[in-house]
């Protein structure tokens, strides 16, 4: 029987009678099973609620009752979104051993969706900077990337299909970039953070991340909807018919008009990473995508220092009386941000949130005037950096301040043997047509999708 890979293969198995989802989770654990010894992308896996799910989506397909193309699919959650029944611990020592006692809004749209919900997915400290335990699957010396680090690892290591991940900086695109795999960072404020442990509140968006972009789309359509309870949740051009705004256009151009952001991003890159994106490029241009350079706006000068202070103050303010308690039981590099941010000038905060408002600006005002569907640029400086860091952020975190929607997808493999990545960068709530402009670049572009080849001795 041919193995699915992806989200849409698995559905059109399980609705063809040729896959129950118990068969497909089964699967998936025999995948853990083998290679999490060596990966490390789970905290836990809820193999006996998973089989309940898996259970129950086997009996309701086979009585008629479809939840959609989620249904019976497996799934991972990073571990620090709510999990009911699972403890949110957020890779730290401080955190208490208690399970949620509600799933947060998007896992509790998974649920509506019919997924079966694997285990929790290891992070990085508090979703910052500190190493975790997981390993690139790529080269197991190597870094995954972080924060949202065993969310890269397991779609890549057929351990599930998708995963849910967040963003404050590069957390979601760099480690599925440095893993194969693609991924989606919506709008801030178009997918709710009620359930999920912040780091930044006005930086942190859930994301996911999944073995093409056509998986991301399915997953997006799931947990995408306004959450009257989360006062960071936006209601976009609501319609009347409740959450219709997010059954977008999903159609793409008949040919992409992508800007092409050299200038920085092309000049801080490595060797493996520009051959590889200028390689997608070429394909792209050749296939009939209207490709031209733009420049960043001047506001692009001062984003790196301004988001690190958003991001050093929010958490500051979150972690104030934990830390000061218990500063021993927090990471080196975690603690470094919270003196920034405790030490931070209210001043300079000010100005820093208002540049914020002003590179989303520009950057959607340099879009509009060039009649661009979207920016592309390199989506890491790099490919997979040794396990003593957890990746450069400094291209990705341009849009985590923005808060402007990304898509990232594999296009090459580095000299390394290891994967490279080029981003897709749109404007503000058009996930639709920037999620169909990737899957035509995905389509054209043709990386080979397939599991991480974890083998002995690497």
């Amino acid at each position: 029987m041919t193995t699915p890979h992806t989200i849409t293969e698995a559905a059109r198995l399980i609705r063809d009678d040729a896959l129950t989802p118990l068969e497909l989770l089964d699967r998936c654990l025999e995948k853990i099973d083998e290679l999490d010894p060596k990966v490390h992308a789970w905290v836990v896996v809820d193999r006996e609620g998973a089989r309940q799910a898996a259970v129950l989506a086997t009996d309701e397909l086979s009585r008629g009752i479809d939840r959609g193309p989620l249904h019976g699919i497996p799934l991972g959650v990073k571990d620090i979104i709510d999990v009911a029944g699972l403890p949110t611990l957020a890779g730290s020592k401080v955190r208490a051993n208690v399970p949620a006692e509600r799933d947060a809004f998007i896992v509790a749209k998974l649920r509506e969706a019919g997924a079966v919900l694997l285990g929790k997915t290891v992070t990085t400290e508090f979703a910052s900077f500190d190493p975790s335990p997981s390993r690139n699957p790529w080269h197991l010396n190597h870094t995954p990337g972080g924060s949202s680090a065993g969310s890269a690892v397991a779609p890549a290591c057929d351990m599930c299909f998708a995963a849910l991940g967040s963003q404050t900086g590069g957390s979601i695109i760099r480690p599925a970039s440095y893993c194969g795999v693609a991924s989606l960072k919506p709008t801030w404020g178009r997918l709710s953070l009620r359930g999920i442990v912040p780091l930044a509140y006005h930086l942190d968006h859930p994301g996911v991340l999944a073995r093409s972009v056509a998986d991301l789309e399915l997953t997006y359509r799931a947990i995408a909807g306004f959450d009257d309870d989360d006062p960071m949740s936006v209601r976009h051009g609501q319609g009347s018919a409740g959450d219709d705004i997010y059954q977008v256009d999903f159609d793409a151009p008949s040919m992409p008009r992508i800007g092409l952001a050299r200038d920085y991003f092309f000049e801080k890159s490595n060797d493996n990473v520009r051959r590889g994106v200028t390689a997608g490029v070429d394909r792209l241009r050749k296939a009939g995508a209207a490709v031209q350079a733009v420049m960043m706006p001047k506001s692009f000068a001062g984003v790196h220092k301004a988001h690190r202070l958003i991001m050093a103050v929010d958490a500051a303010a979150y972690h104030r009386e934990t830390f000061s308690a218990r500063r021993a039981e927090y990471g080196p590099r975690i603690s470094e941000l919270l003196d920034e941010g405790l030490a931070a000038n209210a001043g300079d905060y000010s100005r820093a949130l208002e540049l914020q408002f002003q590179f989303r600006r520009d950057v959607e005002r340099l879009i509009a005037e060039q009649q661009l569907d979207v920016l592309l640029m390199p989506a890491v400086s790099n490919t997979a950096p040794p396990l003593d860091t957890t990746g450069d952020v400094s291209f990705q975190a341009p849009w985590s301040f923005a808060g402007l929607p990304v898509v990232s997808l594999p296009c090459e493999f580095g000299d390394d043997d290891l994967p490279v990545a080029m981003q897709l960068v749109g404007t503000a709530w058009n996930e639709g047509p920037l999620l169909a402009v990737a899957k035509w670049c995905e389509s054209v572009i043709g990386f080979e999708r397939r599991a991480a080849e974890v083998r002995a001795g690497k």
